[in-house]
């Protein structure tokens, strides 16, 4: 039995979601169905967070454990293979120690938000950003995201879904920058909380667009009230960026 370490880079738009669905086409499913493919055996795909329909990953970390004497290079090859032309793709396959997991082992899961800001429709970009068509101060938006790092309460931000058991988690940093029409937000943290990432960019982007004054967001937090949640950015404008784990 050799335990397989996959980064994974995928569009989200297909899927609802990353974790199996009952209800829907999921990125777990395309893959354990093509490990069938190539294997014959049935696996569980583990990953390092989940991503809701919609959601784009550039490299989530996931792992399984497979039977068959097979070389990382040729299971790679094969699973892209099988996938196609679903919007899927193993970028890298390698064997681990039996006790890695691409969950439990993460420390840190870092996640960029896109927004172009332009009055134009967006044709490349399409589903794949958010297309803000009003003129959005990234500077303002980088000033107010500084009182959402550190260690806080984030009931505000979080999904009236959410199955955490507790609302506190420590955003490590929190960045927004511009290059030309497109804004982009930086957050790293070990973990998030269910639409945490999509609820501070929404309510971000009200102060960007001159909606919201900065010191709101601070007061947003403190009130840890869902109630006072400006807005949730559209899921089409997130990507999971990176897993980090241990050296």
């Amino acid at each position: 039995m050799t335990r397989f370490a996959l980064t994974l880079e995928f569009d989200g738009g297909p899927f609802q979601g990353l974790q199996r669905q009952s209800h829907g086409p999921s990125v777990q499913q395309t893959l354990e169905e093509a490990v069938e493919a190539v294997t014959g055996e049935q696996v569980t795909l583990h990953s390092a967070g989940r991503t809701d329909s919609g959601v784009h990953a550039l490299a989530m970390r996931s792992h399984c454990d497979i039977e068959k004497d097979i070389a990382p290079f040729r299971l790679m090859e094969a699973l892209n293979a099988k996938m196609r032309p679903l919007p899927v793709a193993v970028t890298q396959c390698e064997p681990v120690a039996d006790d890695w997991h691409a969950r439990f082992s993460c420390t840190g899961r870092r996640y960029i938000y896109r927004i172009v800001n332009r009055r134009a429709p967006l044709t490349l970009d399409k589903g794949r950003a958010w297309r803000i068509g009003q003129e959005v101060d990234a500077e303002a938006m980088h000033r107010a995201a500084q009182a959402l790092v550190g260690r806080h309460d984030f009931t505000t931000f979080r999904s009236a879904h959410c199955q955490a058991k507790d609302p506190v988690k420590t955003i490590d940093w929190l960045d927004v920058a511009r290059d030309g029409e497109l804004v982009t937000v930086y957050a790293a943290a070990r973990s998030f909380l269910h639409h945490q990432v999509r609820s501070m960019v929404g309510c971000l982007a009200l102060v960007g667009m001159g909606r919201w004054e900065e010191e709101r967001i601070a007061q947003a937090l403190a009130a840890r009230d869902r109630q006072q949640l400006g807005l949730n950015a559209p899921a089409h404008g997130l990507y999971f960026a990176e897993a980090i784990y241990p050296d």
